[in-house]
């Protein structure tokens, strides 16, 4: 889950003009306080010192903690700044739906829904979407989180299993695939029985059988569960053609799910997650941006320092496979049932009494003031001379970047959202 993909997103967005339409601003860096609101301090401290060049130091610790080069959470340069500005993002982001701010926030570097308490998994080493959520219940009765990554929300989940105040909807592949949780009978535990609301699928999932369980038990949660605020994680790997996915959505498939979301006018946070072709993660996350803005860009990928990657056809939109869908009429059928039951069998809206507002984080503005909505000339300062090539004079080669995965680089199947 290389950080180089939101580069590609950012370019995207960017090109197609979509940034004049929002309010951008930097995010201030979570600190280690911050963090322990849900991970464990040791867990913490032990992120914030480890380094590719003291890893002989800390060989137990990185068994303890699940990561190192033997994982699927490598140690990188530059590790903990970038958890603490992902988390950032998605606290600000919760903090402004809270204050009445904005009623959309996005932050397309969040969504690392696999981080436990004490462990990292999956490419997640900070689980930015329980602090975010933990934030919301601040001021919200009831919070909703929607996954429709490929992969099971199991740290998201787990962290919330026993209370009624969280309900957790994820619809992923279910079978012999990362992280092997949520069956359909993971319902959650004491106070939390029937809130953790799970969609096992397989292979091949199509726009139209993902819709058809998607929107009605979106309806049925919104009928019962009537939250306040909804974090929606939109992991890229479940469209066509990923490396490590293996449904069949296209982008507007995809943004579908994003369109219904915001159809029900909630205060909603809309996190990125898992994505391995990275250039469609990056079409996938401008769509979704114009979707969220309720505007229409074209087909035609606009010129950008990233345009080659877009080669041959250099279109947003992708054509999904000419391959079976796995999922029949009757599972289908047979899971979006059994979840309408599920959800029926809740007594309503649970309550509670709401007290004073705790304050929210520090975010120090006045330190990052010069990134709060300015989008000043000199925001963007790069190399123009770097790769460019006349608008449109594309040779029809597709650049590959290092940091892109492939079969070849020694990476095996076990890559996670």
């Amino acid at each position: 889950m290389k950080p180089h993909r939101l580069k590609l997103a950012h370019h995207l967005v960017l090109s197609y003009g979509l940034y004049k339409q929002m309010e951008c601003y930097r995010p201030h860096p979570a600190t280690p306080g911050e963090l322990a609101a849900f991970h464990s301090e040791d867990y913490v401290s032990f992120l914030s010192r480890i380094t590719p060049d003291n890893l002989r130091q800390f060989s137990a610790q990185m068994q303890k903690f699940n990561a190192g080069d033997m994982t699927d959470c490598p140690v990188f340069d530059g590790l903990f700044e970038f958890a603490q500005l992902y988390t950032g993002a998605s606290i600000d982001g919760a903090i402004k739906l809270n204050n009445n701010e904005t009623d959309i926030a996005i932050n397309w570097s969040g969504g690392l829904h696999h981080a436990k308490k004490s462990e990292a998994s999956g490419f997640c080493y900070i689980n930015d979407i329980v602090l975010a959520i933990l934030e919301l219940l601040k001021v919200h009765a009831r919070v909703l989180y929607i996954d429709i990554d490929v992969h099971h929300g199991d740290g998201v989940e787990e962290a919330f299993y026993c209370t009624d105040r969280v309900m957790t909807l994820s619809l992923h592949k279910y079978g012999d695939f990362f992280p092997g949780t949520g069956h359909i009978k993971d319902v959650g535990a004491k106070e939390g029985t029937g809130y953790s609301v799970n969609a096992p699928l397989t292979s091949g999932m199509t726009d139209k059988a993902y819709e058809d369980i998607f929107k009605p038990v979106m309806d049925k949660i919104m009928e019962i569960f009537q939250p306040g605020a909804i974090v929606l994680q939109c992991g890229a790997d479940s469209l066509t053609g990923d490396r490590l996915g293996c449904f069949n959505l296209s982008l507007k498939g995809h943004a579908e799910c994003v369109k219904y979301v915001k159809s029900f006018n909630i205060p909603t946070l809309v996190l990125g997650g898992g994505g391995y072709t990275i250039r469609n993660v990056a079409r996938c996350w401008a769509y979704e941006t114009s979707v969220l803005l309720d505007a229409d860009i074209p087909n035609e990928i606009p010129y950008n320092d990233y345009f080659e990657y877009y080669a041959p056809d250099y279109e947003l939109h992708l054509t999904p496979e000419p391959r079976e869908n796995m999922n029949t009429d009757a599972s289908l059928e047979a899971v979006r049932v059994e979840l309408l039951q599920q959800l029926q069998e809740l007594q309503g809206a649970p309550s509670v009494q709401m007290q004073e507002v705790p304050p929210e984080f520090d975010l120090k503005k006045e330190a990052y003031a010069e990134g709060i909505n300015d989008g000043g000339a000199g925001d963007d300062v790069r190399d123009r001379g770097n790769g460019r090539t006349s608008k449109g004079k594309g040779d029809g080669t597709r650049r590959a970047h290092a940091a892109e995965l492939y079969d070849g680089d020694g990476r095996t199947s076990k890559g996670k959202g």
